[in-house]
């Protein structure tokens, strides 16, 4: 049994396991470098908007989290949703029931509009699994990412928050 809660300084080494193969060996991060846990503990307490665990089997099999979508003030209710899982925890629901889960908490801490941005990497997980939660398609930014010898366009993808 899985179970999703609030992350604390104590989920730090789990969440920079699960994130560090992304940087390392994909490119659907434009991180070159994996954060290390005392740079992720920093983000848990610095966190203003929702971060997220999923828990099971005594670790960390992933995390959500959100962010200000941009610093100028006008932006303040609009929010950027992050979301990786562990190897093995993907393809079991983990990822919806995640997410579902920060956009409930992000809508009632007062966001209106959750932005997520998708690195084009011809794997359509991630646009599948928000698509499924609610999300659509805002546009496409071309050629903005360079990693692993690939110049990488990256896909918005927007849903609005009761």
């Amino acid at each position: 049994m899985s179970t999703i809660a609030e992350a604390t300084e104590a989920d730090a080494e789990g969440i920079a396991a699960v994130f560090a193969p992304y940087v390392t060996g994909s490119v659907v991060t434009f991180e070159t470098t994996p954060p290390t846990a005392e740079q992720w503990r920093a983000r848990i307490r610095e966190s203003t908007w929702p971060f997220l665990v999923l828990a099971g089997e005594g670790e960390i099999l992933g995390y959500a989290l959100a962010t200000p979508w941009r610093p100028k003030p006008a932006y303040r209710y609009s929010v950027e949703t992050t979301i990786y899982l562990a190897a093995g925890a993907a393809g079991r629901g983990h990822g919806r029931r995640l997410l579902d889960e920060l956009l409930k908490r992000c809508g009632a801490a007062g966001a209106r509009q959750a932005i997520a941005v998708i690195v084009d990497s011809g794997n359509p997980a991630s646009r599948n699994l928000h698509r499924a939660a609610g999300f659509t398609e805002a546009g496409v930014l071309r050629r903005v990412g360079f990693k692993h010898d690939r110049w990488l366009d990256t896909l918005l993808m927007q849903r609005e928050l009761a």
